[in-house]
């Protein structure tokens, strides 16, 4: 009788070693480059809020009645961009006298209030502006871009803009009034 030996196992052919080859380094790149968008994110989220004096990058908001507003068309004015949600409570505390502001600024033509509703359904959005009667122009924060480009903490955030497009002072919690409001407005406003 005769024995036959089992054939040796196939020798590794140069195709599979490069396949092994590009599957690692394909899974490599992959963890590095998630590795470095966790980076870029944390790296930002500590940054913390824009500071002031920094020239405020170009950026759009679409209002509700779809007008499309450009910081960048704003330059020669100053800019009041208030960060609200329907939801915020402490956003109700200054609502009027934010409006009451506007309405004071209005005619003038160098002063512009912006809200931006921030992480909020339109309908609550349109009732809260009805509600508190805000006739300056609001849209929401679509994808959250603005609110990340002014790395915002919470809500309510304004940011004062100058009329050359600098962050002039930032306020971090309602407005007790509207002497307050006028305070930060008044000096960007002399020649």
């Amino acid at each position: 009788m005769e024995t036959t030996s089992p054939a040796p196992p196939p020798e590794p052919t140069l195709t599979s070693s490069k396949k092994s080859f590009w599957g690692w380094l394909f899974v490599w790149v992959g963890l590095i480059a998630l590795l470095v968008l966790v980076a870029v994110g944390l790296r930002r989220r500590q940054e913390g809020p824009i500071i002031v004096g920094s020239t405020i990058p170009d950026f759009t908001i679409t209002t509700f009645d779809n007008q499309q507003i450009h910081l960048s068309e704003l330059k020669g004015k100053v800019v009041v961009l208030n960060f609200w949600a329907s939801w915020c409570k402490p956003c109700e505390q200054e609502a009027a006298d934010l409006e009451e502001a506007w309405r004071f600024y209005e005619d003038r033509g160098d002063v512009i209030f912006l809200g931006v509703d921030y992480v909020d359904t339109e309908p609550e959005a349109l009732a809260y502006l009805t509600k508190f009667d805000i006739t300056y122009p609001n849209g929401p924060d679509l994808r959250t871009s603005v609110s990340q480009l002014f790395r915002i903490t919470g809500v309510p955030e304004t940011y004062i803009i100058d009329k050359e497009g600098r962050l002039a002072a930032v306020k971090i919690s309602p407005f007790q009034s509207l002497q307050e409001i006028k305070a930060m407005i008044d000096p960007l406003l002399t020649p």
